[in-house]
């Protein structure tokens, strides 16, 4: 019998009583185990060796895990500098506890979407109540302890709900894979025994063979088409930008424009010229992110006079405004948006592209930022489809109209309206749509007229409906999410991203 040579070195390191792993005859071949894969099916066909697989499940600590192993996990360090602190008896300022607690960046978020599942207190109105007697021991937490676990090669005995959450959180990565164990058989043995000469084989014909006529005498090896391939995870488009260029689409195709324009704004764009008092509790540092840089210089004098004036004075004869401080250089601050409708004051008022004649339709897709408390349905910056019409004698019903419109372009059909109030629309209404797998209505958007005293300031004469919609919450409607953070930011789920069918 003759045999090419990477079958008869696996024919005599395989044994007829102990199995071995192909990743052990690998290593004692000094051969890739793709390599010994292919001869161990090959001499499986013979009848000369016997192939067994199972699934095993790999578990690692990811560098970020190692780095919370050694300086602990971002909630347990708030939790005690939150007792050092005196929390446990009376709540302490958040800002207070972030220094004594290593935590900047990402790892506040962490530490805050965390604290309060573990049972180490709550986070009310931007301050920590630590809990005397928390749920978790902060000094054997269950997922620090499991870190080590798997650090030091003992996690076979975890809870899988710990190892499930430590996997959403990218502290720890699990990958299956398919171990094959060979075994001589009793042919094996007896074809070793009568000897085995060592076959030349040739994996591909080459110009040299052919030239020389070689490839008539050499012995090609045979492919075997089950083997494993190596896995490839190629460059994909996230889901939420793909949703958001859908977005546009429908948009563009229903006559829509694009907006453009800064993230970071004068709080005047942002909030003065909708008609927000300046002491309203959303403009300050609770809910806003405030930058330290010089106010904003670039702004028209008389639209901010004119703005001043409907906000102390009101616009009309029955205007009142608000008799509440009203400070230019609060105007001129300068911090990320809270909402695209930025753009939107930019460009009814002509700053943006010049004066604007009726009729008018635009719209933008573009990020927003609030210092909003973490959960299911809220992140601290998101993705908001900022959207207006310009035109004569519009109402509620123009608006509703557009929104289904809108919506059954993504198959949504169950829209419900419910008044509210805004201090820049009248009337006003929230969107809501029913959550295909819990059956929950979902707050979706924000909509409304523009009020005169938004309008007048601007130069416009005529109406404008306008809207805020939350694109992420477009995603949970669509494919059923139930919790946002799996689709970006710190904790998002990269095996739902890499699977997920996009809906049509």
């Amino acid at each position: 019998m003759r045999l090419p040579e990477t079958q008869l070195a696996l024919l005599e390191a395989a044994s007829a009583t102990e199995t071995k792993t192909v990743a052990q005859l690998a290593e004692a071949l000094g051969e890739d185990p793709a390599a010994v894969t292919r001869a161990a099916f090959e001499l499986e066909t013979e009848g000369l060796v016997a192939v067994e697989e199972h699934v095993a499940e790999e578990v690692a600590v990811t560098e970020e895990g190692d780095r919370y192993r050694d300086d602990g996990l971002p909630e347990v360090r708030l939790y005690r500098a939150a007792v050092d602190a005196g929390a446990d008896e009376e709540p302490v300022e958040l800002g207070r506890l972030l220094g004594s607690a290593a935590l900047d960046g990402p790892e506040v978020d962490i530490a805050l979407s965390n604290f309060a599942r573990k049972g180490y207190g709550h986070i009310d109105s931007g301050k920590v109540d630590a809990a005397p007697d928390p749920t978790h021991d902060p000094n054997a937490d269950p997922e620090a302890e499991a870190l080590d676990a798997i650090a030091n090669d003992n996690a076979g005995y975890l809870d899988a709900e710990v190892l499930d959450r430590l996997e959403s959180r990218g502290l720890i990565e699990r990958t299956e894979t398919t171990v094959r164990s060979v075994t001589l058989t009793d042919d094996g043995v007896t074809a070793l025994m009568e000897g085995i000469e060592t076959a030349e084989t040739v994996g591909a014909v080459t110009p040299e063979l052919l030239a020389s006529g070689e490839w008539e005498d050499v012995e090609f090896a045979e492919y075997n088409v089950e083997a494993d391939a190596e896995p490839v995870n190629g460059g994909k488009e996230h889901i939420l930008r793909q949703t958001a260029n859908r977005v546009k689409d429908v948009l563009v195709g229903m006559g829509f424009q694009e907006m453009e324009g800064p993230h970071a704004d004068a709080d005047f764009w942002i909030n003065d010229c909708l008609f927000m008092p300046q002491d309203h509790p959303a403009r300050t540092h609770w809910d806003r992110f405030a930058l330290d840089v010089p106010g904003m210089d670039e702004l028209p004098a008389d639209l901010v006079e004119r703005v001043e004036d409907a906000h102390r004075n009101g616009v009309g004869s029955e205007g009142d405004g608000y008799h509440s401080p009203w400070d230019e250089d609060f105007a001129r601050a300068v911090a990320l948006r809270g909402h695209t409708t930025s753009l939107s004051m930019r460009y009814l008022s002509g700053h943006a592209v010049g004066d604007l004649e009726p009729p008018q339709r635009y719209f933008s897709v573009e990020k927003v930022y609030r210092n909003d408390t973490l959960d299911p349905t809220h992140l601290l910056e998101f993705y908001q489809i900022e959207g207006w019409v310009m035109a004569e004698d519009l109402s509620v019903r123009d608006l509703m109209g557009t929104f289904t419109e809108f919506y059954e372009q993504f198959g949504i059909t169950d829209l419900q309206f419910k008044p509210h109030y805004n201090p820049y629309t009248e009337p006003s209404f929230e969107l809501f749509g029913e959550h295909p797998e819990t059956g929950e209505l979902i707050e979706i958007g924000n909509s409304g007229i523009f009020r005169e005293e938004v309008l007048s300031p601007l130069g416009v004469d005529c109406d404008v409906m306008a809207w805020g919609l939350a694109l992420e919450r477009l995603l949970m409607l669509m494919y059923g999410f139930e919790d946002i953070r799996d689709v970006h930011g710190t904790l998002c789920d990269l095996e739902l991203l890499r699977d997920v069918e996009v809906v049509q």
